[in-house]
This record gives C-alpha cells, structure tokens and sequence, in this order.
C-alpha cells in the first residue's frame, strides 16, 4: 500500500489507523490540507456510513481481510457468558502478528507480519509462521535464537527505552523474549467495536 494511500486512508478513518499516520510529517499534511479545504463543507455521514468506517477502522488498523474479521465477529458475539466487545478486542490483540507489534520487536504490523511468515518468531519455543496464530495467557513469545543477530532487532535495548509496552505483556530484552501476562483491555477509545458489531447486526 503507497505512503499516499495510508495518508488519505488515514485522513478518512483517523491517525491510528496506520503507524505512518502517528508522526509530525502526517500531522503538517493533515494541517495543509485542512487549510485547503476549510471552505468545503464537511459531509454528514450516515448511521450506515459511520458503522462502516469503523469496521473499516479496525481492518485496516490490523491489516486482516474482510473474512477474518468477519470470523472474528461471529466468534464474539456467539461467545456465551460474555461481552461481544471485549471478546473481540481480545481475538483482535492476540493475534501473534500484532502481539509482536505491542512487544517493540516491529515498528509496524506489517512488518511484524512479515517477521513471523519469515520464521523469526517462536511461541514457546518453536518457531512458527503463522502471523495470525492466537496467542494466550502465560505464552512466551521470542525471537528465535538463529534471528537475534538480524538487522531486524539492532539496538533492541535503545528502542526498548523509548517504547511503552502494554500492561497486559512483559518484555525481557536480553533474551528477546515476551510473556502475556494477561488479557488486553481496549481502554484507549480509538476503537468504537459496539458500532462495528451494530453494522455486522444488520
């Protein structure tokens, strides 16, 4: 996907969508064409047009297919005893692709995807390539042995420092392993999953 497309996908259904949306150069864009456009009238979406910016939202944020996500909804809300929500937040961040993302192994999930189909990831201790394997509590996650002196993972400890890891995980950057401590709550608001689940109600 071109820079220019995640600007103008990013500029649709918000900054957090794309990690190249969430620098200073995304945010003098958005100023300039904001500066252009002041004169336009904004457009007044829909019940429909919001429910489907933020299934689109959460796709794109995760980089998965229509299907996939579609299969995550039908998991959730079948799921007994408990909140469609958060279990869908759950299948969402638990995905290996995107827990080597909040570890700070991957600056984006795209490349994290691309790390683990390449083989330099393991779960437990063997080496898997399934970007959308799910992960769960008390998992270790690690860059295998073979990796470690990847380009990939170069100055792991000073881009550690600079990095907050999620609550839920913990991270031992001498070994270059992490652990899911426990399970991720969506407490940032960027994700709106009751509107995404009232468009799959349809």
């Amino acid at each position: 996907m071109k820079k220019v497309k995640k600007y103008k996908i990013g500029r649709r259904l918000g900054a957090g969508v794309f990690e190249k949306c969430q620098t200073a150069k995304f945010v003098a864009s958005e100023a300039r064409h904001l500066k252009n456009s002041k004169n336009k009238r904004p457009k007044v979406l829909s019940g429909f047009a919001l429910q489907f910016v933020e299934k689109q939202k959460v796709r794109f944020m995760y980089n998965i297919s229509e299907k996939q996500f579609s299969n995550y909804v039908k998991e959730a809300v079948s799921t007994k005893g408990a909140i469609a929500t958060e279990v869908l937040f759950e299948l969402l961040e638990t995905r290996l692709d995107n827990v080597v993302y909040r570890l700070g192994l991957a600056h984006t999930r795209r490349l994290s995807r691309q790390m683990t189909s390449h083989g330099h990831i393991t779960v437990n201790g063997k080496k898997t390539t399934v970007p959308s394997l799910r992960v769960k509590v008390g998992d270790i996650i690690a860059v295998r042995e073979g990796s470690k002196k990847s380009v990939m993972f170069a100055d792991m400890a000073k881009k550690m420092k600079e990095y907050t890891i999620p609550n839920w995980l913990n991270f031992n950057v001498d070994t270059m392993s992490g652990k899911i401590a426990g399970k991720p709550k969506n407490i940032e608001g960027f994700l709106d999953l009751n509107t995404v689940l009232e468009f799959y109600s349809r």
